[in-house]
């Protein structure tokens, strides 16, 4: 289960790592020329760059912690924090009747849980 796990959250880090740089790195702009971007139009710039430096330290904390065994509590923590990210994001899509990222949130929440669970639970560091 410990192997599971650390897939699951490499998994959550490397895509909220990717996302997290993007929304960080390219202006508002450009990010909502993109059709998966959309949501994004109502938001400032300043929130959008927030929702990004979110992800990207969320993405640290998921492997940094347990790897350094530096505060791993820190761990489950940031998968709780992206369950409520998710939260949010499934909201603003579900408004927007984006069903599809609806969807895709669902599965990232999921697995944010199964991440919380594991390391809170059974198989704390």
């Amino acid at each position: 289960m410990n192997v599971v796990l650390w897939i699951s959250a490499s998994l959550l880090a490397v895509l909220f790592l990717g996302g997290g740089a993007a929304k960080l790195l390219q202006p508002k702009e450009k990010l909502t020329a993109s059709p998966n971007m959309a949501w994004a139009e109502p938001f400032s710039p300043a929130m959008i760059k927030l929702i990004g430096l979110a992800e990207v330290l969320a993405a640290i904390v998921l492997i940094l912690p347990a790897l350094l065994n530096v505060a791993p509590l820190l761990v489950p923590l940031a998968a709780t924090g992206l369950i409520l990210m998710m939260i949010g994001a499934m909201t603003v899509h579900g408004r927007r009747k984006e069903n599809q990222a609806v969807v895709i949130n669902v599965i990232l929440l999921v697995l944010a849980a199964f991440v919380a669970w594991g390391r809170f639970g059974p198989h704390a560091f």
